[in-house]
C-alpha cells in the first residue's frame, strides 16, 4: 500500500477571504479532506494570506548579472547596439552562465514564482551555450520550478549567418521546448523584404520537432502588424493554435475601438497567444480587452540586470504591481486583474493547470501577511512561505529546494 504525502497548511485566508480555513496538500493537489488512516504533516499559517504562486512568461537568464559585481552600462539607441551590448556583457562576465542562471531563478521561487519562459540566446557569439546552461539549471530547480526553454536568435536569422542553423541544432537537441523568432519584417527583414523566410523556418522547425512557438514583436505600425497577421495564418494552417506565443507586440497598443476588436478576434480564433512585460504606459497590451475577445495573455519579467537594462528583480508580484503602475489601476477589481495576469495568465500561456486554491488543483501557493489581494499588490509584503506541490521550496525570502 502506498501512503499518500499529506500536508495540512492550518489557519489560512485563501486570496485574502475573512475567515480562515486548512488547505490539505495530497501528493501535491488540494483536496477536501485528510485522506484515512494519513496522520499529516502540520503546517501553522497563522492566518496569513493564501495566494497562487505565479508564472513569468517572459524572462531572459542567461543574460542576467544578477548578484555578480556591478556592470556599466553604456548608451544604446537601437536593437544592433542593445545586441552587441550582450555580447559584450557576456564576456565580462566571470560566473558561468549556468550559476547565474539557477541563483536568478532560485530567487524568483523565493518570490513566488513557479514556472518560467526562458528566452535563451542562439547565436555564432554563444553558440548553443545559454541551451545548455540553462537546462543544467533546469534541472537543479526541478521539482520548484518549471522552466520552459524558447532558443531565441536575438541576433536575427538572416542577418546573421549561422543562426539558422543553430536554431535547427537546438530544435534537435531535445533540450528546448519552444523556438523563438524576431521583427520579420523589421531588424531581421532586409532591403530585399524577404521577412517571412524567417517564419517559413520557424514555423517549419516547430513542426518538425513537436514544438511551442515564442516570437519577439517589437515593430509598430504596418510592419508589426502585418506579421502578427501573417504568424496567426500561418498557425491556423499549420494547426498549431495553442502553441504559437508572439512576445511584446507593440504594435497591438496602438489600435483602439473595432480595429482592436477585430485583431483580437483574429488571433483569438487562430488560437495565438501574447506575451507582455509592462514596460510602460503605451507599450503595454490591452490585455483585459483581449482577454473578453478570448486571447491568451501572459506576463513576464523581461530582462533582469542584463546589459540592456541594470532593473528588474525577477519578482512576478512587482511585476503586478508594475502593470498596476504603468494602466493606472485604482480599484480593487483592476488590482486583482493585475494579479490575474501573472498568475493565470501565464499559467493558461504556458500550458499548466490553474491554482485556484480549491480541492483538485495544484497545491501551488504562497503565505503572506496581509488584509487582501489588491493591499498585497500595492504593498508587496515578503513571501513567507512558497509551496509547490504540496511542499515548501522557499521560506523568509531563502530557497530551499
Amino acid at each position: 500500500m502506498i501512503i499518500p504525502t499529506v500536508t495540512v497548511f492550518r489557519d489560512v485566508r485563501p486570496f485574502g477571504a475573512s475567515e480562515a480555513v486548512d488547505l490539505i496538500a495530497v501528493d501535491g493537489l488540494l483536496a477536501a479532506r485528510v485522506p484515512d488512516g494519513v496522520v499529516p504533516t502540520v503546517v501553522e499559517g497563522a492566518g496569513r494570506i493564501a495566494l497562487p504562486t505565479l508564472v513569468d512568461a517572459h524572462i531572459h537568464p542567461d543574460k542576467t548579472a544578477w548578484g555578480e559585481p556591478w556592470y556599466s552600462r553604456r548608451p544604446a539607441g537601437s536593437l544592433p547596439e542593445y545586441v552587441q551590448g550582450d555580447v559584450d556583457l557576456a564576456r565580462h562576465q566571470r560566473t558561468p552562465l549556468a550559476e547565474r542562471a539557477h541563483r536568478l531563478l532560485a530567487h524568483a521561487v523565493t518570490r513566488g514564482t513557479r514556472a518560467v519562459r526562458a528566452h535563451v540566446d542562439v547565436a555564432p557569439a554563444f553558440g548553443l551555450a545559454g541551451v545548455t546552461g540553462l537546462a543544467e539549471a533546469r534541472e537543479r530547480l526541478a521539482g520548484a520550478l518549471d522552466v520552459q526553454l524558447v532558443a531565441f536568435p536575438q541576433h536575427g536569422v538572416r542577418r546573421t549567418p549561422g543562426v539558422a542553423g543553430l536554431l535547427a541544432e537546438a530544435a534537435a537537441s531535445g533540450l528546448v521546448d519552444a523556438i523563438g523568432g524576431i521583427d520579420p519584417a523589421g531588424f531581421d527583414g532586409g532591403p530585399d523584404g524577404e521577412g517571412p523566410a524567417q517564419l517559413d523556418l520557424l514555423f517549419g522547425l516547430a513542426e518538425e520537432h513537436g514544438l511551442e512557438l515564442d516570437i519577439h514583436l517589437h515593430d509598430r505600425g504596418e510592419r508589426g502588424l502585418g506579421p502578427l497577421r501573417g504568424i496567426a495564418e500561418r498557425t491556423r494552417a499549420a494547426g498549431l493554435g495553442g502553441r504559437v506565443v508572439v512576445s511584446h507586440a507593440f504594435c497591438v497598443p496602438e489600435l483602439t475601438g473595432p480595429p482592436l476588436a477585430e485583431l483580437a478576434a483574429e488571433l483569438a480564433e487562430s488560437g495565438v497567444g501574447l506575451t507582455t512585460v509592462a514596460p510602460s504606459a503605451h507599450q503595454v497590451l490591452p490585455f483585459r480587452e483581449l482577454w473578453a475577445h478570448g486571447v491568451r495573455v501572459g506576463l513576464g519579467s523581461d530582462g533582469v540586470r542584463d546589459s540592456w537594462s541594470p532593473y528588474g528583480n525577477a519578482d512576478m508580484l512587482h511585476r503586478a504591481h508594475l502593470l498596476g503602475w504603468t494602466t493606472d489601476a485604482r480599484t480593487d477589481e483592476q488590482l486583482t486583474d493585475c494579479f490575474a495576469l501573472a498568475a493565470d495568465g501565464g499559467a493558461e500561456l504556458l500550458g499548466l493547470p490553474a491554482a485556484t486554491l480549491a480541492p483538485g488543483s495544484p497545491a501551488d501557493f504562497m503565505l503572506l501577511t496581509g488584509e487582501c489581494l489588491p493591499q498585497v499588490v500595492i504593498d508587496l509584503p515578503a513571501r513567507e512561505l512558497v509551496v509547490r506541490a504540496g511542499r515548501v521550496v522557499a521560506r523568509d525570502g531563502r530557497f530551499t529546494g
